[in-house]
């Protein structure tokens, strides 16, 4: 829903004409508030600032579009805060769309390593480990957490669904 509400105000901080500044500049500010949820980066604190800007964008602006361009911040803040906490406080997207959020991660147990994630990974974040299990060398693949991109191209190589979003 955080991805949804975000959707929604890039739309009118694109459509605004400008005239008034709540809706000119309250709704950029409102999406930058709004970007740091989504990247992980926001306080307990913006999301209280962001609540108070929509009354203000709502109150203030001239026209319909400044008027009701809060209202799927507003609406999703209220019914689905939890989503939003969760961005904030566990740095985690649950819906999993959150791209600075999600993280890629690779079963031990069902990796057999055999390397197409690796050679399928643009950014070369895929490389071949050795672990001991129950006295026997094995060999995994693992993803370089700093280097992935997020873009999914693993989890879409991967034969033995060895790949999930955490």
């Amino acid at each position: 829903m955080v991805d949804i509400a975000k959707f929604f105000l890039e739309f009118t901080v694109d459509e605004s004409c400008g005239k008034c500044t709540p809706c000119r500049l309250g709704n950029k500010r409102l999406l930058e508030l709004l970007t740091k949820v989504t990247e992980g980066t926001a306080t307990m604190e913006d999301l209280d600032t962001m609540e108070k800007l929509c009354y203000y964008i709502k109150e203030n602006s001239l026209c319909g579009l400044g008027q009701t361009a809060p209202n799927p911040v507003l609406s999703t803040l209220r019914y689905f805060r939890e989503e939003y906490e969760a961005h904030v406080k566990d740095k985690v997207c649950p819906a999993h769309v959150c791209k600075k959020l999600v993280r890629f991660e690779i079963d031990k147990d069902k990796c057999i390593g055999c390397g197409i994630c690796a050679r399928q990974c643009p950014a070369s974040a895929i490389e071949r480990t050795d672990y001991v299990a129950a006295g026997h060398k094995l060999a995994s693949m693992a993803i370089n957490q700093e280097k992935c991109v997020k873009c999914g191209a693993c989890v879409g190589a991967c034969k033995f669904h060895a790949i999930d979003k955490a």
